[in-house]
């Protein structure tokens, strides 16, 4: 059948759609939610039916991404007909009824989600089938392989290519705008690819935008690293496994995670690395709760990895609060900067050296620890931050100072004299976004007290900071339901945390952030 063609000028953020009229619809056999060809000149694209009830007759509404993959203007014509199913969604079906998938169906399956063949509620029901009857190591061999074949690779010449990345979980974990910088002044090569914040304050890209830009095209990346050895870029625009980003649009809604290990380490063989420290948070407030679940996921990260072809090691760290004290990407930033320059918290510090330590120690270097303090004492790793920062289209004389953050503040104080027994990290993320972070850069949390600190009667907790009045009292009012601190002089003071149901205030976040 013949249609002319009307652009919506309206994005679905992934899925091919187009609009018919009931009658139109009823004259093809189609019915919402089927897939019709639609032909164009030499071009065919498959879409995903819409159907409208005072949708005009003879006419096609098409969606930007339709639009697009046909490369049509408004009023011409277009040939449309019904398609068949995708062979995926058998497969999909399949393990909707817990089988275990062959590596061609697996991907077939990777292969129509990339090709927008697959509806968001069949992408959702794949997933939901991997979270509630899990994967076999083959099967997600065979998925992180398939996750690769249908996206784009880097190739940065003879390696070592170094990589470090974080499961997630922890606020304020700024380690890899310091594990860049120090392993590219020990000589190597670490190509950092990092995403925004999906549930965080932060997201690695969110804090390095605030010094330079970060969405760069794959040649100036390969420029940028073959001039200083390291960068610090947002890796959504770069379809490295573009299945991955597309899998996640539906998994934070869902609130589940079935596609950490090949999500991970897909992208890190895609960029070309051959050994990659992965951190994983550990503790009540982190995505992993508990050392034996921390154990099992490293174990399988070990596995996969072998089987990739990557030298993986794993670091389990602290994750029963916030890294540092800024939460926000313009405080972290800041206090990436002023690490680097000798300064900067503690324990920052010491979890940056010792990941690059353990990276450094992978590829053979002598003594790995004092060489990586010995770049930040030196000077040499704020240096090769700085050529970085330059190369990637940033102020190389920049200061933590210059760092603009919210003009509006407030300080939250101890209404008791008491020690800092714990810190819910996710109070405090809700805390920080309900500040504006991380869409609004300047915006964030400065914590003044944490684990193990004594605190005074109407002594300062932490402050917070926003780009707008409104939201700085938002967050103020959200920080006074959910108790982000529990204090007490000794821990027998304090054994009841707080009471169900009568104090549930929200429910439990979701972390997906990596």
């Amino acid at each position: 059948m013949d249609l002319g063609v009307e652009l919506l000028n309206i994005t679905t953020g992934g899925n091919r759609v187009a609009v018919i009229g009931q009658k139109t619809a009823s004259l093809l056999g189609v019915h919402s939610s089927d897939r019709i060809k639609i032909t164009y000149g030499v071009k065919t694209v498959v879409a995903i039916t819409n159907i409208a009830e005072h949708f005009a007759e003879n006419r096609i509404g098409l969606f930007e991404e339709t639009e697009t993959a046909l490369g049509i203007s408004s009023d011409e014509r277009v040939g449309v007909e019904l398609a068949s199913l995708p062979e995926s969604l058998f497969n999909i079906r399949a393990k909707l009824h817990g089988e275990r998938l062959r590596e061609k169906e697996i991907v077939a399956i990777v292969r129509d989600v990339v090709d927008r063949r697959l509806s968001t509620v069949e992408i959702a029901g794949f997933l939901t089938a991997l979270s509630i009857h899990g994967m076999g190591m083959s099967e997600f061999e065979a998925l992180s392989r398939a996750m690769i074949l249908t996206g784009k690779t880097l190739d940065f010449g003879r390696g070592p290519i170094l990589d470090k990345h974080s499961v997630g979980g922890i606020p304020g974990d700024k380690t890899s705008m310091l594990v860049v910088p120090i392993v590219a002044a020990a000589g190597f090569t670490i190509p950092k690819t990092s995403s925004r914040a999906i549930t965080s304050p932060a997201g690695t890209a969110d804090r390095v935008e605030t010094l330079c830009p970060v969405s760069l095209a794959i040649e100036e990346i390969q420029e940028v690293v073959k001039k200083t050895g390291g960068c610090l870029v947002w890796g959504g625009s770069l379809e490295l496994a573009p299945a991955d980003d597309l899998f996640i649009q539906v998994e934070y809604p869902l609130g589940i995670d079935p596609m950490l290990l090949p999500s991970i380490l897909s992208k890190k063989k895609a960029i070309g690395a051959t050994h990659v420290v992965i951190d994983i948070p550990t503790g009540l407030g982190a995505k992993i709760k508990t050392r034996q679940e921390a154990y099992t996921l490293a174990s399988d990260f070990l596995e996969l990895g072998q089987r990739l072809g990557l030298n993986i090691q794993c670091a389990l760290t602290f994750g029963d609060q916030p890294l540092g004290c800024g939460i926000g990407p313009a405080l972290e930033a800041q206090e990436a900067l002023s690490t680097l320059m000798g300064a900067g918290p503690p324990d920052l510090r010491e979890k940056a050296v010792s990941l690059a330590s353990m990276l450094l120690d992978m590829v053979g270097v002598d003594n790995p620890r004092n060489t990586a303090e010995n770049t930040i004492d030196s000077g040499k790793a704020e240096k090769k931050m700085r050529e970085i920062i330059e190369i990637q289209g940033g102020n190389p004389k920049i200061k933590p100072t210059d760092i603009p953050i919210g003009p509006h503040h407030a300080t939250v104080r101890s209404k008791q004299a008491g020690r800092v027994l714990w810190m819910s990290t996710e109070s405090i993320v809700r805390i920080a976004r309900m500040a504006g972070a991380p869409k609004e850069k300047g915006a964030g949390i400065v914590f003044h007290a944490k684990l193990g600190d004594t605190v005074r009667k109407d002594g300062v907790l932490f402050e917070i900071y926003a780009e707008k009045n409104t939201k700085l009292e938002a967050a103020l009012e959200l920080a006074e339901q959910l108790t982000p601190i529990g204090l007490s002089r000794k821990p027998e003071e304090k054994m009841v945390i707080d009471t169900i149901p009568e104090k549930i205030t929200h429910e439990k976040a979701f972390m997906i952030d990596r």
